[in-house]
């Protein structure tokens, strides 16, 4: 059965952009703030900024991180990792004490080659960041896949295999060897992975949606179902009976962990897949209908203009 986190970045296609290596010292801050203009990535693409993650991970030294919502700052140490969802406003800096006077966007323009030196002098520190894109990634079941905020400290046992990455994507780096953007892209992509798994390794049971939906037994059984087979006609009923649950048990379960009924999941999710079958130009229109369970494509139309915006014909366009 295909597990629907596999589903998500086999539709979803994840490409990270923007990677660079700060080399800051004493005294130093940078800040990210909150913003709601476009951000462009290399390709030229344009994308809001809920298609993006941030992450930066410390290769070396030490600083303090604040992070809006969290009244403390907290100090980081080499092999820590976090990353930034849904424009969460954070600083970096030496310490709490000194003020920012960059955004991580000028440190990524200042950049020669990947590598941004900033700073007073001092004690150094090496940090390597970077920016995540989703394609197409407008609706709620994507939206829901990160938290906020995950940071994964590097004296967390469960962390190893991130750790390996965030040196390797670090090693990379620096080498600046033939292939090196391109291998560095793809261990940004694979540590993504890691830190949501290690997330979720490490607290469970904390936070509402659909990671915390997928790591429930009766909701994961549910949703694993959904994307094992999305062209099933689904029901709240059948849905309940993968779940083992009662109707109205599992109506409301779902509904509590992500804030959407499951015929509404359904709905959506197998628009996000109806996107990614559209952009593969030699399919017919009815073929895609019926791939994501719609047995005319007048009525998967219907659908897709309901949930997306657009027709599928208009969607198309608009994308190219």
């Amino acid at each position: 059965m295909l597990d629907p986190i596999t589903d998500v970045f086999k539709t979803m296609h994840i490409t990270a952009f923007g990677l660079h290596r700060l080399e800051a010292t004493a005294p130093w801050g940078v800040k990210q703030e909150n913003q709601a203009e476009e951000n462009v990535a290399p390709s030229g693409k344009k994308t809001s900024p809920t298609d993006l993650a941030h992450f930066a991970m410390l290769s070396r030294g030490n600083c303090w991180l604040s992070v809006e919502g969290i009244a403390e700052p907290v100090p980081l140490t080499g092999g820590d990792c976090f990353l930034l969802a849904k424009g969460t406003s954070i600083v970096l800096r030496d310490s709490p004490r000194t003020r920012p006077r960059l955004t991580f966007r000028e440190i990524g323009a200042r950049a020669n080659g990947n590598i941004v030196l900033y700073g007073g002098g001092g004690a150094p520190t090496t940090i390597v960041c970077g920016s995540l894109s989703f394609d197409h990634a407008s609706l709620k079941p994507i939206t829901q896949l990160l938290p906020s905020f995950i940071l994964m400290k590097a004296d967390e046992a469960r962390t190893l295999a991130l750790h390996n990455t965030v040196h390797a994507l670090a090693s990379e780096m620096a080498a600046q060897a033939p292939g090196s953007e391109v291998v560095a892209t793809r261990l940004a992509e694979v540590l993504f992975i890691q830190v949501l798994r290690a997330h979720i390794a490490s607290e469970p049971e904390r936070n509402k949606g659909w990671l915390s939906a997928v790591f429930d037994p009766q909701m994961g059984a549910a949703l694993s179902a959904i994307h094992d087979s999305v062209k099933t006609p689904w029901t709240v009923e059948s849905l309940a009976e993968a779940a083992g649950m009662s109707r109205s048990a599992f109506a409301a379960r779902f509904k509590d962990l992500l804030g959407q009924t499951p015929l509404e999941y359904v709905t959506e999710w197998r628009m996000q897949k109806a996107m990614q079958l559209l952009h593969q130009r030699d399919k017919k229109l009815i073929d895609v209908a019926r791939s994501v369970g719609y047995e005319s494509d007048a009525s998967f139309s219907k659908a897709f203009k309901r949930v997306v915006g657009a027709n599928p014909g208009e969607y198309l366009k608009r994308g190219a």
